[in-house]
């Protein structure tokens, strides 16, 4: 299985327009290789550079859906997909660009195909809710990694 963006290569830097600093939308993304027996895909779109003073297991959780029909090829553009979007670390129900305070950051697209559909409580569903019931269930799984800095005016 394989996560690529036509937006930006693996391990490179995520355009402006999908930060916090751009439009504020999420990247095209499309997925390849989903196993046939996959019922649902899960995305999870994490910073993993956050500092552990700031977050004890230095992850931020950027954008969260489960429930992503197996049939999806990819996602648009500033598109949600069909699916479940849970809590950001922010609290928020929708993509969040990166948006590190200071440094380059590394942001990570997970993809997971699974072979059931998750019961997860829809109004409080976070990260680990999602992970925890995605457990025994991964058919496949496939990452892309990009990183983003913000533009200060002293760079």
């Amino acid at each position: 299985m394989k996560i690529t963006s036509p937006a930006f290569e693996n391990g490179g830097m995520i355009p402006k327009k999908y930060s916090c600093e751009g439009q504020k939308i999420n990247p095209p993304l499309m997925f390849l290789g989903v196993p046939k027996k996959a019922k649902s895909l899960v995305l999870i779109m994490d910073d993993i550079d956050v500092p552990t003073a700031h977050r004890a297991n230095g992850i931020w959780n950027h954008w969260l859906l489960w429930n992503i029909p197996a049939a999806i090829k990819g996602i648009g553009e500033g598109v949600t997909p069909p699916g479940i979007q849970g809590h950001t670390t922010g609290g928020e129900v929708k993509y969040q660009g990166p948006c590190p305070p200071r440094g380059k950051h590394r942001y990570r697209f997970q993809v997971y195909a699974l072979d059931t559909m998750l019961d997860v409580d829809t109004e409080t569903g976070r990260r680990q809710d999602v992970l925890k019931a995605m457990e025994g269930h991964v058919l496949d799984s496939a990452v892309l990694e990009g990183q983003y800095k913000k533009c200060l005016p002293t760079d």
